[in-house]
C-alpha cells in the first residue's frame, strides 16, 4: 500500500530525483511461527485483536541498526506511532519536522491498536484527525506527502507551497479559476470574476487577500 502510493506522481518523482527515500518493512518478516502472527487477543478481555510488541520491536530494531546506529531519539531521527489518541498533525508540524529530522520511522498500527509497550522505543504518537481508520498506513502517507511537498524542487515551483491553505496559521487559500472563462450548468452561466481578467495585479492581490 505504501510503496504503490509513493512510487507515483509527485512522491514518485521526488524519489526518482533523490529528494526523499521511502522504504517499507513488514512486521510479519520478524515473526517466529508458521502463520507469521503479528496480533493476539488483548489481556483482560475485549473485542478485536492487538498488534504484538515482539515483531514490531524487532522490525524497528532492524531498521534502526541498519539505517541509523544512534540511540533512541538520536539527532535527526524520529519514531512515530500513528495513533487515534496522538497529537493532531498540522502544517506547522510539517514544516518543523522537515527542518529537524532527516529520518522518520512510522509504526503503522492495525486492528484494535498496538501493545502499549511500544512506548519504550517510539518518540511520540500522532493522529491525522478525530476519527478512526483501519490502520496507520494512510496517516503515514498523509504525513509523508505533507512534508515532501515542502522540500525545495519537489513541486517544480517552490511558490506553490508558499501561497496555499495553512501556509501560515489560519490562512485559507483564495478561490482559483481557469479556462473556460464562462461555463454553463443548465441555464446558469458561471463566469470567472472580472477582476482576475483585468491584468491589474495589485487589485488582484487585494481581491485574493480578502477572499
Amino acid at each position: 500500500m505504501i510503496s504503490d502510493y509513493t512510487s507515483k506522481s509527485i512522491l514518485g518523482r521526488a524519489q526518482k530525483n533523490k529528494k526523499i527515500t521511502v522504504k517499507t518493512i513488514n512486521p510479519r518478516d520478524f515473526t517466529t511461527d508458521n502463520h507469521k502472527t503479528v496480533d493476539d487477543r488483548p489481556y483482560g478481555g475485549g473485542v478485536g485483536m492487538v498488534m504484538m510488541i515482539e515483531p514490531l520491536y524487532k522490525a524497528w530494531k532492524f531498521l534502526k541498526l541498519k539505517k541509523n546506529k544512534s540511540a533512541r531519539g538520536g539527532r535527526g531521527t524520529r519514531t512515530i506511532l500513528l495513533s487515534a489518541k496522538g497529537k493532531t498533525w498540522n502544517q506547522e508540524m510539517a514544516r518543523s519536522y522537515l527542518k529537524k529530522y532527516d529520518h522518520l520511522v512510522f509504526v503503522c498500527g492495525r486492528y484494535e491498536g498496538v501493545d502499549q509497550r511500544v512506548d519504550e522505543f517510539i518518540d511520540e504518537e500522532i493522529s491525522v484527525g478525530d476519527y478512526v481508520l483501519t490502520g496507520g498506513e494512510l496517516p503515514a502517507l498523509t504525513i509523508v506527502d505533507s512534508i515532501t511537498r515542502l522540500i525545495s524542487g519537489v513541486l517544480g515551483k517552490d511558490e506553490s507551497s508558499h501561497e496555499e491553505s495553512h501556509s501560515t496559521i489560519g490562512y485559507k487559500e483564495y478561490p482559483q479559476y481557469t479556462r473556460p472563462e464562462v461555463f454553463k450548468i443548465g441555464r446558469k452561466k458561471l463566469k470567472v470574476p472580472e477582476i482576475l481578467l483585468s491584468g491589474d495585479h495589485k487589485k488582484i492581490k487585494e481581491w485574493r487577500s480578502k477572499s
